[in-house]
């Protein structure tokens, strides 16, 4: 293998590792311009970078000292930092006029007139060198052995951040995953859903999946935001699901709860529950609600029913039986249940239902009722968003 095949192959490795943190081309993020702000006080020069080296460019993520109306990207033939994923350890150019690699730079001729640099490489989880933590300044200096270390730590700070984004993005794409598909089969009624967590990941699902001669479906809510929300809504929704088989929502819930409650309880967090299971042929709904309380049924008559809750949350410390109730989803009605993110897209208060109800009412479709609030949530959702609309076929 000749030095140029394998210089091609270890750059394609490179670029491929850049590309999977989905973070060339995003908009600023306070985490990392905290970073480069302290870098330019810590080490008193005039500008500091986090950048990246992308194809043919460098890309700054963050700066300080930059003025804002600067350019965020440069060729990358004439970036220090394109050297410095190539040096071992912390690259530094005392004095860019005296060092032959970069006297004829059109960054030390012309603007900003650089004379100091110094780097340090930024590693994927893979150990592929994809940018730099670096800083300029435009007289010459020397950097001592406890600078040169101090920024290769901060450097590792960098890291993790950036690897922390890769991690957040694929616990999102696993969420995605756990998400239901369409149900396979449910003549007479339309279901649809959907969930847009305020972060990466969340605290909000739905779920449904077939049971006996209709589906069971379900809308939780966990306490907070983000990774330790989101394993906690995995575990209930694979709990619920592992109780399927058993007769009655009630039950359900019952063995739900006791597996849960103790962890719950050791997480300090409690989760909100509608659960409920569709007769297709009766149109019955059998449900449970532990401290959800934001579930409508738009009945064809014109008339609204807010089904009741009878317990606290899972996690609560309720020890009262589970009570299971029904309601009739006739034809040309619709079933719709929310998470109190939905209640902040209005007034964030109850009456937000009455804005629901509106909505639902006025939608063609399942899909569209659920499209109609996604669509809203994505202009100002500050909290978790989730949905789930079931629709009986027939006269509205």
């Amino acid at each position: 293998m000749t030095a140029s095949t394998i210089f091609q192959h270890t750059e394609l490795t490179r670029q491929r590792a850049l590309d999977d943190l989905h973070i060339l081309d995003t908009a600023p993020e306070e985490r990392f311009d905290r970073i480069t702000r302290l870098v330019k006080e810590l080490f008193h020069v005039q500008i500091a970078i986090i950048s990246l080296i992308d194809h043919d460019r460098q890309w700054n993520k963050s700066s300080a000292g930059i003025e804002p109306d600067q350019p965020l990207e440069y060729p990358r033939s004439s970036a220090f930092c394109d050297s410095t994923i190539d040096a071992c350890g912390t690259l530094i150019v005392p004095d860019a006029r005296l060092d032959p690699r970069f006297r004829d730079n059109i960054y030390v001729t012309g603007e900003p007139g650089i004379r100091f640099y110094a780097g340090h490489a930024l590693e994927a989880h893979g150990g592929e060198r994809i940018g730099a933590l670096c800083v300029f300044d435009t007289v010459p200096r020397e950097f001592s052995a406890l600078e040169q270390n101090l920024l290769r730590d901060l450097a590792f700070w960098v890291q993790n951040e950036l690897n922390a984004s890769q991690e957040l993005d694929q616990a999102a794409a696993v969420q995605r995953g756990l998400l239901p598909k369409k149900l396979v089969s449910l003549p007479g009624f339309e279901v649809a859903g959907a969930c847009s967590p305020a972060r990466a990941v969340g605290g909000d699902f739905y779920d449904w999946y077939p049971v006996g001669e209709g589906a069971a479906f379900t809308l939780a809510d966990v306490m907070g935001k983000g990774v330790g929300a989101a394993i906690i809504a995995a575990t209930v929704r694979a709990v619920l699901r592992a109780g399927s088989r058993l007769d009655g929502v009630a039950e359900v819930a019952r063995i739900a709860a006791a597996t849960l409650d103790p962890d719950l309880d050791e997480a300090g967090s409690f989760v909100t529950l509608f659960h409920a299971r569709l007769d297709m042929d009766t149109g019955v709904v059998s449900y449970v609600d532990a401290g959800h309380g934001l579930t409508l049924v738009v009945h064809a008559d014109g008339t609204t029913e807010r089904l009741t809750s009878l317990r606290l949350p899972l996690g609560a410390g309720d020890d009262s039986p589970w009570q299971e109730q029904t309601v009739v989803l006739a034809p040309g009605s619709t079933l719709v249940s929310v998470s109190d993110g939905v209640l902040d897209l209005f007034d964030g208060t109850l009456a937000s239902l009455d804005a629901v109800d509106r909505l639902v009412r006025g939608a063609p479709t399942a899909q569209h009722a659920v499209d109609s609030l996604m669509l809203r949530a994505g202009l100002s959702a500050p909290d978790d968003v989730t949905v789930i609309v079931i629709r009986r076929a027939g006269e509205r």
